[in-house]
């Protein structure tokens, strides 16, 4: 099973940006994902991405994060902008060989996670 370590989280105010990365130990087949956790809330898939399709994004983060995947260096990234109160959770990436989305997310098996906190 291919291992994912996230980094990159960390304390911003309203409006600001991060980029998180996920760095895979092993090939990935299928797609990845990032989904986020906050306390009290559900898991909730935030953006994925697979060869020859376009990536998708939650309705929150369309326009303000842009996921991308490095070939060459195996990690994943989430370039996150405008960040919002909403925004913060734990961020965590995982690979699928099927789906990363819609009921799927549930079954992504993250790292240990990056905590992104917005305030105002």
């Amino acid at each position: 099973q291919v291992q994912m370590e996230e980094s990159g989280g960390g304390s911003v105010q309203t409006g600001g940006s991060l980029t998180l990365s996920c760095v895979a130990s092993g090939i990935i087949q299928g797609c990845m994902a990032w989904f986020r956790q906050a306390p009290g809330k559900e898991r909730e898939g935030v953006a994925t991405i697979a060869d020859g399709t376009e990536a998708m994004y939650a309705d929150s983060v369309k326009g303000r994060f842009t996921i991308s995947f490095d070939n060459a260096k195996n990690t994943l990234y989430l370039q996150m902008d405008n960040l919002q109160l909403e925004d913060t959770a734990m961020y965590y990436c995982g690979t699928n060989p099927i789906s990363c989305w819609g009921p799927e997310v549930e079954l992504l098996q993250g790292g240990q996670g990056t905590q992104v906190t917005v305030s105002s």
